[in-house]
């Protein structure tokens, strides 16, 4: 079944967008049914669980975490994920910085913008992100787009109105102080229940966990 969904919902993607399968608290077996189904990119929240995953399964997947950033769990994943969604702070963004200067690598992350109505989503408002003056600072951080959420509601409306605004944040980032910077081009947003309206307003990379694999035991949390 899990590689049925990913052949189903890649099928369903445009070109120039990826899917992150997101594998947060399923089984290594689960990981490697879908890798062996062909997915490379995988999401993962929570730091030892990533830490111990990428221990055991093949050395050519890309991980992404895409969890909520707490600097004292970098060094659990810094050495080898592939690229960090949730930089929502400059903060956390020095954090990665220092974190990846002491593995001697660069790491690619994403702005997380905060749009959506709830006060429980973190990230950048998007009047921080006009004046960014740290980027000729960054050696070991390569910022390569935004990350953001929508409005948890049914309404579909108010959804599709929190990706456009995350879209547009990019769009001005692109043409403002990323002008010049090749690798700014991922707008990671949507996941299982909204994907669909994220593809059609500019997504990137969709985050897809339970489409994929199925409901998750929240018990199993341990970080």
């Amino acid at each position: 079944m899990i590689a049925e969904n990913i052949a189903r919902i890649s099928a369903s993607l445009p070109s120039g967008t990826r899917l992150v399968a997101v594998s947060k608290l399923k089984p290594v077996d689960d990981i490697t049914e879908a890798y062996n189904a062909g997915q490379r990119l995988f999401g993962e929240n929570y730091a030892t669980e990533l830490r111990d995953k990428a221990a055991v399964l093949p050395q050519d997947i890309q991980w992404h975490f895409i969890g909520h950033l707490q600097s004292k769990q970098l060094k659990y994943y810094i050495p080898f994920v592939s690229m960090i969604h949730g930089v929502d702070s400059l903060e956390h963004l020095e954090d990665v910085e220092k974190a990846a200067a002491k593995v001697g690598r660069v790491v690619d992350v994403l702005l997380q913008v905060h749009v959506a109505q709830e006060e429980t989503k973190f990230g950048f408002l998007p009047e921080e992100l006009e004046n960014l003056d740290c980027l000729e600072n960054l050696e070991h951080t390569r910022i390569c787009g935004v990350m953001g959420m929508a409005s948890h509601t049914d309404d579909e409306a108010r959804v599709r109105a929190d990706f456009r605004a995350i879209r547009s944040i990019f769009d001005r980032l692109k043409a403002g102080p990323f002008a010049d910077h090749p690798e700014f081009k991922e707008v990671s947003m949507g996941m299982s229940h909204d994907w669909h309206i994220a593809v059609e307003e500019g997504s990137t990379l969709v985050r897809i966990g339970s489409s994929i694999f199925g409901p998750r035991d929240y018990s199993k949390v341990k970080n």
